[in-house]
Protein backbone atom coordinates (compact mmCIF):
# COMPACT_ATOMS: atom_id res chain seq x y z
CA UNK A 1 0.00 0.00 0.00
CA UNK A 2 2.74 2.45 0.96
CA UNK A 3 4.70 1.56 -2.18
CA UNK A 4 1.67 2.39 -4.36
CA UNK A 5 0.87 5.50 -2.32
CA UNK A 6 4.32 7.06 -2.61
CA UNK A 7 4.67 5.95 -6.22
CA UNK A 8 2.50 8.93 -7.19
CA UNK A 9 5.56 11.09 -6.48
CA UNK A 10 7.91 9.04 -8.66
CA UNK A 11 9.03 10.69 -11.90
CA UNK A 12 8.33 8.66 -15.03
CA UNK A 13 10.76 8.56 -17.92
CA UNK A 14 10.55 8.13 -21.67
CA UNK A 15 13.61 7.44 -23.78
CA UNK A 16 15.76 7.64 -20.61
CA UNK A 17 14.65 11.25 -20.06
CA UNK A 18 12.43 12.25 -17.14
CA UNK A 19 9.72 14.32 -18.81
CA UNK A 20 7.96 15.10 -15.52
CA UNK A 21 10.66 17.56 -14.52
CA UNK A 22 9.67 19.74 -17.49
CA UNK A 23 6.74 20.91 -15.35
CA UNK A 24 9.30 22.94 -13.37
CA UNK A 25 9.80 25.17 -16.42
CA UNK A 26 6.09 25.93 -16.95
CA UNK A 27 6.29 28.87 -14.53
CA UNK A 28 9.14 30.37 -16.55
CA UNK A 29 6.90 30.41 -19.62
CA UNK A 30 4.15 32.28 -17.74
CA UNK A 31 6.17 35.18 -16.33
CA UNK A 32 7.92 36.69 -19.43
CA UNK A 33 4.72 37.47 -21.43
CA UNK A 34 3.59 39.72 -18.56
CA UNK A 35 6.27 42.24 -19.50
CA UNK A 36 5.08 42.48 -23.14
CA UNK A 37 1.32 42.64 -22.71
CA UNK A 38 -0.80 45.64 -21.73
CA UNK A 39 -0.79 45.84 -17.89
CA UNK A 40 -3.59 43.66 -16.61
CA UNK A 41 -4.97 43.11 -13.13
CA UNK A 42 -2.81 40.04 -12.72
CA UNK A 43 0.27 41.98 -13.83
CA UNK A 44 -0.44 44.83 -11.39
CA UNK A 45 -1.11 42.33 -8.59
CA UNK A 46 2.13 40.44 -9.29
CA UNK A 47 4.13 43.69 -9.37
CA UNK A 48 2.70 44.65 -5.98
CA UNK A 49 3.81 41.29 -4.58
CA UNK A 50 7.31 41.74 -6.00
CA UNK A 51 7.66 45.27 -4.62
CA UNK A 52 6.41 44.19 -1.18
CA UNK A 53 8.92 41.33 -1.11
CA UNK A 54 11.68 43.65 -2.33
CA UNK A 55 11.06 46.12 0.51
CA UNK A 56 10.91 43.37 3.13
CA UNK A 57 14.03 41.57 1.89
CA UNK A 58 15.90 44.88 1.70
CA UNK A 59 15.10 45.60 5.37
CA UNK A 60 16.21 42.10 6.41
CA UNK A 61 19.47 42.21 4.48
CA UNK A 62 20.35 45.68 5.76
CA UNK A 63 23.21 46.01 3.28
CA UNK A 64 22.83 48.86 0.81
CA UNK A 65 26.10 48.04 -0.98
CA UNK A 66 24.68 44.92 -2.62
CA UNK A 67 21.77 46.48 -4.51
CA UNK A 68 19.78 44.06 -6.61
CA UNK A 69 20.48 41.10 -4.32
CA UNK A 70 16.80 40.90 -3.44
CA UNK A 71 16.07 39.84 -7.04
CA UNK A 72 17.72 36.48 -6.31
CA UNK A 73 15.33 35.77 -3.45
CA UNK A 74 12.29 37.12 -5.31
CA UNK A 75 13.12 34.77 -8.21
CA UNK A 76 13.53 31.93 -5.71
CA UNK A 77 10.13 32.74 -4.20
CA UNK A 78 8.53 32.87 -7.66
CA UNK A 79 9.82 29.54 -8.96
CA UNK A 80 8.91 27.70 -5.74
CA UNK A 81 5.46 29.32 -5.65
CA UNK A 82 4.69 28.35 -9.27
CA UNK A 83 5.84 24.77 -8.74
CA UNK A 84 3.88 24.42 -5.50
CA UNK A 85 0.69 25.60 -7.21
CA UNK A 86 1.24 23.44 -10.29
CA UNK A 87 1.45 20.41 -8.01
CA UNK A 88 -2.16 21.03 -6.93
CA UNK A 89 -3.47 20.38 -10.46
CA UNK A 90 -4.27 16.77 -11.41
CA UNK A 91 -1.66 14.81 -13.37
CA UNK A 92 1.03 17.49 -12.98
CA UNK A 93 4.28 16.37 -11.39
CA UNK A 94 5.04 18.06 -8.04
CA UNK A 95 8.75 18.78 -8.39
CA UNK A 96 9.03 20.61 -5.03
CA UNK A 97 8.10 17.40 -3.19
CA UNK A 98 11.47 15.93 -4.17
CA UNK A 99 14.73 16.56 -2.34
CA UNK A 100 16.43 16.62 -5.75
CA UNK A 101 14.95 20.05 -6.46
CA UNK A 102 14.74 21.52 -2.96
CA UNK A 103 18.31 20.57 -2.04
CA UNK A 104 19.51 21.85 -5.42
CA UNK A 105 18.05 25.23 -4.48
CA UNK A 106 19.18 25.33 -0.83
CA UNK A 107 22.68 23.86 -1.01
CA UNK A 108 24.27 26.21 -3.62
CA UNK A 109 22.84 29.24 -1.79
CA UNK A 110 24.22 28.10 1.57
CA UNK A 111 27.63 27.17 0.13
CA UNK A 112 27.93 30.55 -1.61
CA UNK A 113 26.99 32.37 1.61
CA UNK A 114 29.57 30.41 3.57
CA UNK A 115 32.35 30.98 1.02
CA UNK A 116 31.60 34.70 0.84
CA UNK A 117 31.34 35.05 4.64
CA UNK A 118 34.52 33.15 5.53
CA UNK A 119 36.60 34.86 2.83
CA UNK A 120 35.43 38.44 3.40
CA UNK A 121 34.16 38.56 7.00
CA UNK A 122 36.15 35.88 8.81
CA UNK A 123 36.11 37.60 12.22
CA UNK A 124 32.38 38.23 11.92
CA UNK A 125 31.74 34.57 11.10
CA UNK A 126 33.87 33.41 14.03
CA UNK A 127 31.98 35.76 16.35
CA UNK A 128 28.72 34.08 15.30
CA UNK A 129 29.95 30.76 16.72
CA UNK A 130 29.88 32.13 20.28
CA UNK A 131 26.71 34.07 21.23
CA UNK A 132 27.20 37.20 23.29
CA UNK A 133 27.16 36.63 27.04
CA UNK A 134 28.13 32.93 26.89
CA UNK A 135 30.06 31.78 30.03
CA UNK A 136 33.68 30.78 29.21
CA UNK A 137 33.14 27.20 30.38
CA UNK A 138 30.32 26.71 27.84
CA UNK A 139 32.13 28.27 24.87
CA UNK A 140 33.51 24.96 23.42
CA UNK A 141 30.02 23.42 23.55
CA UNK A 142 28.42 26.50 21.99
CA UNK A 143 30.94 26.40 19.13
CA UNK A 144 29.98 22.76 18.43
CA UNK A 145 26.24 23.49 18.66
CA UNK A 146 26.43 26.57 16.44
CA UNK A 147 28.58 24.73 13.89
CA UNK A 148 26.12 21.82 13.69
CA UNK A 149 23.13 24.18 13.42
CA UNK A 150 24.91 26.05 10.63
CA UNK A 151 25.83 22.90 8.70
CA UNK A 152 22.30 21.44 8.76
CA UNK A 153 20.68 24.65 7.45
CA UNK A 154 20.44 23.59 3.78
CA UNK A 155 19.05 20.22 4.85
CA UNK A 156 16.36 21.78 7.04
CA UNK A 157 15.39 24.19 4.25
CA UNK A 158 15.06 21.36 1.73
CA UNK A 159 13.28 18.92 4.06
CA UNK A 160 10.82 21.58 5.30
CA UNK A 161 9.64 22.38 1.79
CA UNK A 162 9.47 18.82 0.45
CA UNK A 163 7.86 17.39 3.62
CA UNK A 164 5.09 19.99 3.62
CA UNK A 165 4.36 19.33 -0.04
CA UNK A 166 4.29 15.56 0.45
CA UNK A 167 2.13 15.66 3.60
CA UNK A 168 -0.81 17.50 2.05
CA UNK A 169 -0.74 15.50 -1.17
CA UNK A 170 -0.64 12.21 0.72
CA UNK A 171 -3.58 13.21 2.90
CA UNK A 172 -5.66 14.17 -0.13
CA UNK A 173 -4.68 10.93 -1.90
CA UNK A 174 -5.60 8.79 1.12
CA UNK A 175 -8.99 10.45 1.47
CA UNK A 176 -9.63 10.27 -2.28
CA UNK A 177 -8.91 6.52 -2.37
CA UNK A 178 -11.67 5.88 0.19
CA UNK A 179 -14.34 7.53 -2.02
CA UNK A 180 -15.49 4.42 -3.99
CA UNK A 181 -16.26 2.58 -0.74
CA UNK A 182 -18.48 5.32 0.71
CA UNK A 183 -22.18 6.06 0.55
CA UNK A 184 -23.57 9.12 -1.28
CA UNK A 185 -23.83 11.12 1.96
CA UNK A 186 -20.26 10.39 2.97
CA UNK A 187 -19.02 11.16 -0.56
CA UNK A 188 -20.61 14.62 -0.36
CA UNK A 189 -18.89 15.14 2.99
CA UNK A 190 -15.62 13.88 1.48
CA UNK A 191 -15.86 16.39 -1.38
CA UNK A 192 -16.31 19.25 1.09
CA UNK A 193 -13.30 18.03 3.11
CA UNK A 194 -11.22 17.74 -0.09
CA UNK A 195 -12.12 21.30 -1.09
CA UNK A 196 -11.11 22.54 2.36
CA UNK A 197 -7.85 20.57 2.12
CA UNK A 198 -7.21 22.04 -1.34
CA UNK A 199 -7.68 25.54 0.13
CA UNK A 200 -5.27 24.65 2.94
CA UNK A 201 -2.74 23.32 0.43
CA UNK A 202 -2.99 26.56 -1.55
CA UNK A 203 -2.13 28.48 1.61
CA UNK A 204 0.73 26.06 2.37
CA UNK A 205 2.07 26.56 -1.18
CA UNK A 206 2.32 30.31 -0.58
CA UNK A 207 3.62 30.06 2.98
CA UNK A 208 6.33 27.51 2.22
CA UNK A 209 7.69 29.47 -0.74
CA UNK A 210 7.75 32.60 1.44
CA UNK A 211 9.44 30.75 4.32
CA UNK A 212 12.11 29.33 2.01
CA UNK A 213 12.87 32.77 0.54
CA UNK A 214 12.80 34.61 3.87
CA UNK A 215 15.11 32.10 5.59
CA UNK A 216 17.54 32.28 2.67
CA UNK A 217 17.52 36.08 3.06
CA UNK A 218 18.20 35.81 6.79
CA UNK A 219 21.10 33.41 6.19
CA UNK A 220 22.60 35.84 3.67
CA UNK A 221 22.24 38.76 6.08
CA UNK A 222 24.27 36.92 8.71
CA UNK A 223 27.41 36.78 6.54
CA UNK A 224 27.49 40.55 5.90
Amino acid sequence: MMMNLFSSFDPTSNFNFSLNWLSTLIGLSIIPPLFWLVPSRFNIFWNKIIMTLHKEFKILMGNYKSQGSTLIFISLFSIILFNNFLGLFPYIFTSTSHMTLTLSLALPLWVSFMIYGWLNNTIHMLAHLVPQGTPPILMPFMVCIETISNVIRPGTLAIRLSANMIAGHLLMTLLGNTGPMMTITLVNLLIIIQILLLTLESAVAIIQSYVFAILSTLYSSEVN
